[in-house]
């Protein structure tokens, strides 16, 4: 039986990713904050698949909470075959106008938390030589936008290295990088989304199906939807001082 292991597993993207594992007979593990919110995720996929769900309310940037979800990676009595690193958060202004302990937050959360608790994950990975890392980017990753894309791009760069790294030893990794999704990121970050058009918004369960397609197909980087796709291929092909300026509109976040 796979089991699989997801942080910030009780909204948006990564509640998505929860309910698509738990629909295919997966045991999970959710990691959250919210202890009375994750309770009540775990026992309506109970419910509704009959799957085994640990939950781990943990606060990812607390060295003891992340020393959890660690040891817990590295059990090898019951051992994680997917983790899905999906924890995350953004601000509402752009560096250096919010404070810079949010900022080391922010960057935290994003880039040192995935590192850690990939390499608590992988050891174990490639001894049973299968396994999977799934990092939750963005598509603003790929554009010069701010401390946010900044540290998405990091998270890129950083899953394209270990998916050559492991490939070798049968454990697979992406990097999704979704555009406007329809998750609580935009609110709880303070952003004023109201004047998107329809057509640019995704669904988290979109995001989720793309992105284990292009998982099982080996691609390194997963990006839904034909707009977001095309505007990537933009992005990465254009002179990056033109590609800077795009960035001063809005850069699509998850």
């Amino acid at each position: 039986m796979t089991r699989v292991l997801i942080t910030g597993a009780t909204s948006g993207i990564g509640a998505a990713f929860a309910r698509r594992f738990a629909a295919v007979h997966c045991d999970l593990v959710l990691v959250a904050r919210d202890e009375e919110r994750l309770a009540g995720t775990a026992r309506d996929l109970r419910d509704r698949h009959g799957v085994r769900v640990e939950t781990l309310a943990a606060d990812l940037l607390d060295p003891a909470g992340r020393s959890a979800v660690e040891e817990r990676l590295s059990d090898p009595s019951a051992p994680v075959d997917v983790l899905v690193n999906n924890a995350g958060f953004g601000l509402p202004a752009p560096f250096p106008h919010s404070p810079v302990e949010d900022e080391e937050r922010m960057l935290d959360l994003l880039t040192r938390v995935p590192l850690r608790l990939t390499h608590a994950a992988v050891p174990g990975m490639t001894a049973r030589r299968r396994g999977a890392v799934i990092n939750i980017a963005s598509v603003a990753g790929l554009l010069p936008t701010g401390t946010y894309g900044a540290a998405k791009a990091w998270l890129i760069a950083f899953s394209e290295s270990l998916r050559v790294d492991l490939a070798p030893h049968g454990v697979k990794v992406v990097a999704v990088c979704p555009g406007f999704t329809r998750t609580e990121f935009q609110r709880r970050a303070g952003m004023d989304v109201s004047g998107l058009p329809e057509w640019a918004w995704l669904e988290p369960d979109r995001v989720v199906a793309d992105a284990l397609k292009d998982l099982a197909r080996g691609r390194p980087v997963s990006i839904a939807g034909r707009r977001y796709r095309a505007y990537a291929f933009a992005v990465r092909h254009l002179p990056r001082t033109v590609a800077a300026r795009m960035a001063r509109s809005r850069a699509p976040r998850d």
